[in-house]
């Protein structure tokens, strides 16, 4: 097809292409660099995260399960839980930031970024797996009954168990073992283990179930008319400190507790707090 514009035009238009094209070249050239110096601003932030991190740890627990983390007089979180995270803090070089915060709200504080990881007696359950990453173990938990001296319950007969009202704390694995294991059960769930304990001291409900040494620690220090019913419940409980899923703290976490194992001091706080090895 033949031209018909003027060869001015022509160059012209020929001018305007050009033009145009050095137009977009740079603007794409801006939105390149923009983009690099977005994503560089990011791996910044996320080093600056990353370093603050490394100097506080941000650590939750529930302060109300005793020996291994409770609130005393004062105030001030204690327990095992309590001093096994500032060993791992100071087995890490940074410093510790503790708080309580109620169970059923400790995953999903976690997850919300409220602290960055939890130290609370908290059982590795598949369903917990599928919100957190654990660490490796830091202590294998056993259930125990307890009930009056004077009571005829008796765990080792599942009639006993399904015909009696038995108080647990609520989201436990003692709660869910026994949902679990005698679905027919009267289970009475507390918010908290002090709550169940108030109850069966009480005599509202029949029996209990707990963890065995929250519920040796209640009877050593409570009251001497309860005592443990039956043999302890074996269930390979392992207990072990919740982060947020894929966060590297979990290996950070794995090399401190292995350290504090290797050089004394966890078997130092275990000694502290459990008369029961």
């Amino acid at each position: 097809m033949v031209n018909s514009l003027p060869a001015g035009a022509q160059f012209k238009k020929s001018r305007l292409l050009k033009g145009t094209a050095t137009v977009m070249a740079t603007l794409s050239l801006s939105l390149l660099l923009s983009g690099c110096n977005n994503q560089q601003t990011e791996a910044d932030d996320k080093a600056a995260d990353a370093q603050e991190e490394r100097k506080v740890l941000r650590i939750a627990t529930e302060g109300a399960y005793a020996p291994f983390n409770y609130t005393d007089a004062e105030g001030n979180l204690q327990g095992f839980d309590v001093d096994i995270a500032n060993a791992l803090c100071e087995q890490m070089k940074v410093s510790c930031e503790i708080q309580a915060q109620d169970w059923e709200g400790i995953i999903p504080g976690l997850k919300a970024k409220k602290y960055d990881a939890i130290v609370a007696a908290m059982s590795v359950t598949p369903e917990r797996s599928q919100q957190v990453d654990f660490t490796d173990p830091y202590f294998t938990n056993a259930l125990v009954f307890i009930a009056s001296k004077d009571s005829t319950f008796d765990p080792s007969h599942s009639d006993n168990i399904t015909s009696s009202k038995i108080a647990a704390q609520r989201s436990t694995i003692s709660s869910q073992w026994l949902e679990s294991t005698y679905p027919k059960a009267n289970m009475q769930l507390y918010d908290t283990l002090n709550n169940a304990f108030l109850d069966l001291e009480s005599n509202r409900v029949d029996a209990m179930i707990s963890d065995k040494l929250p519920a040796i620690e209640w009877l050593s220090k409570n009251n001497s008319q309860f005592e443990v019913k039956g043999a302890d419940i074996e269930i390979d409980d392992n207990f072990a400190i919740a982060v947020r899923k894929q966060d590297a703290l979990k290996d950070q976490l794995n090399e401190a507790l292995a350290a504090i194992k290797a050089n004394g001091t966890y078997d130092q706080i275990k000694d502290k707090h459990f008369s029961i090895k």
